[in-house]
């Protein structure tokens, strides 16, 4: 079994860039991999291995004094969900593309988990998902708003246009959640700072809700996406029944893996139409040596993820 450990925090590295070197250092000496991501705001990613290897790491990152309060979601995993270990240097550490939006100086209300139904179930509370369309296609909260991005930086033009259009008229009292929690950081700020004045937002993300919330007492329908080989986790964070088209990178369940458009590696519904027949031939190639590498007991960088979304967590 492998540990999973989710993690985020907004605070101020302005040596971010001299972090890196001797964070995937320790990363690979412990023989974990996954993807951190540094910027001048914090840290954000995801990491799997050992136990005692994700806690040698937990351990080194909290020995910094500024790190000292970071906070991280555990789940476990019967196969390693990363196929290397990177550490990126970015601008920001979840990207919304808006200036000066700093959840370390505005953000919204954080919700615990179990307050989490009361509040959502009030009437006059708008609940809003601020994930990508492909994420929530697969579970979502009762009653959630899908804005219908694709990217995260799409959210504030969509808040404009609610706002413009009346459907956010007087500036309701917001819900706003998301997988881990740290988007929700960057969308409340980012609601604040347009004069909402009640925003809350689900404090450690959908995660933390799945974890602590029996399925008996949720409002969660469906699974939750993941970015990594789990693709999606539900209650308890066990991992889920959907898998990944090769081609687009949409998740996948069963029926959607019987659709005749689908062949593994290669093609399904949702990518069918839209890639050349040249593209097609790439993709088969490349499951053709998947598999190849399969029945040596080797591992091919084509199995996993042959892009990575840009948004996280």
């Amino acid at each position: 079994m492998f540990l999973t450990a989710a993690l985020y925090k907004f605070v101020a590295l302005p040596d971010y860039v001299a972090l890196r070197e001797p964070l995937l250092a320790v990363c690979e000496e412990n023989g974990i991999k996954g993807t951190l991501l540094l910027a001048a705001e914090g840290i954000n990613g995801t990491i799997s291995g050992t136990e005692t290897g994700i806690r040698n790491v937990l351990t080194w990152l909290r020995s910094d004094p500024r790190l000292a309060e970071l906070e991280h979601k555990e789940s476990w995993a019967a196969e390693m969900p990363f196929h290397r270990m990177k550490v990126r240097l970015k601008k920001e550490i979840v990207t919304m593309g808006v200036p000066g939006i700093d959840p370390r100086h505005i953000v919204g209300t954080y919700v615990k988990p179990q307050d989490w139904n009361a509040l959502i179930r009030q009437p006059d509370v708008v609940l809003i998902d601020t994930r990508n369309d492909y994420e929530v296609a697969i579970g979502t909260f009762q009653g959630a708003v899908d804005p219908d991005i694709r990217s995260f930086t799409e959210l504030p033009a969509w808040v404009k246009r609610e706002t413009e259009a009346g459907r956010l008229q007087g500036k309701p009292r917001v819900a706003m959640f998301c997988t881990g929690g740290i988007r929700c950081e960057k969308s409340t700020a980012f609601m604040k700072e347009q004069g909402f004045d009640e925003v809350y937002h689900l404090q450690g993300g959908i995660l933390k809700y799945l974890e602590e919330v029996p399925p008996e007492q949720s409002a969660w329908d469906g699974e939750c996406f993941v970015f990594d080989e789990r693709v999606s986790v539900g209650h308890g964070l066990k991992q889920g029944d959907y898998e990944l088209c090769r081609a687009c990178r949409f998740p996948l369940n069963a029926d959607d893996r019987k659709s005749p458009l689908y062949r593994k590696g290669v093609s399904c519904a949702h990518c069918h139409d839209k890639t050349t027949a040249e593209q097609k031939a790439a993709y088969a190639e490349r499951q053709k040596q998947v598999e190849l590498a399969e029945q040596r007991n080797e591992e091919h960088i084509a199995a996993h993820f042959p892009h990575s979304r840009k948004d996280a967590a």
